[in-house]
């Protein structure tokens, strides 16, 4: 892995990351009415379980690192798969999307079931909305992302 690529990958998953949680904090808030900190505590649950939740700042610190942790591995998964297979940016409306919609299936499905999250009932209206954010928080902006550095890429070469 060369240090341009490391760099690539740290700046696109600290984008993509800032992205998916501001929309999580303003989903929230319109939801709730409330501010950011549950929004942290409860992705520190992963870790931590009901404890996050009673844990103050330490909690809402975890809850963030997390996040970024999850975003950078989201994002190195992504940046290697087009490494591998460049013809998927020919069609980067198409990669963002699935991609955003294959981040929400490995959230719902593998990585929160593995968690200590508490569960909760499924709900068509909020999985559309999850899917949607990370679509057009995660998904879209890496595939612009890695086009353009496959692009630049190919103009200095």
């Amino acid at each position: 892995m060369t240090n341009n690529f490391l760099t690539r990958t740290i700046k696109a998953a600290l984008l993509v990351g800032t992205l998916d949680i501001l929309a999580a904090f303003i989903q929230f808030y319109l939801k709730t009415g409330k501010g950011p900190a549950p929004v942290l505590k409860f992705i520190a649950s992963g870790i931590f379980g009901k404890a996050a939740f009673t844990g103050g700042d330490i909690m809402i610190m975890y809850g963030l690192l997390l996040h970024f942790l999850i975003a950078f591995i989201f994002t190195l998964l992504f940046f290697f798969v087009c490494a591998k297979f460049p013809a998927i940016l020919q069609m980067k409306f198409l990669t963002g999307i699935i991609y955003g919609a294959f981040v929400w299936a490995a959230m719902n499905f593998i990585v929160l079931p593995l968690s200590q999250v508490p569960a909760a009932p499924f709900n068509l209206t909020n999985a559309i909305i999850a899917m949607s954010i990370l679509i057009i928080c995660i998904g879209l902006p890496l595939a612009f992302i890695a086009n353009n550095h496959t692009t630049q890429g190919k103009k200095s070469a």
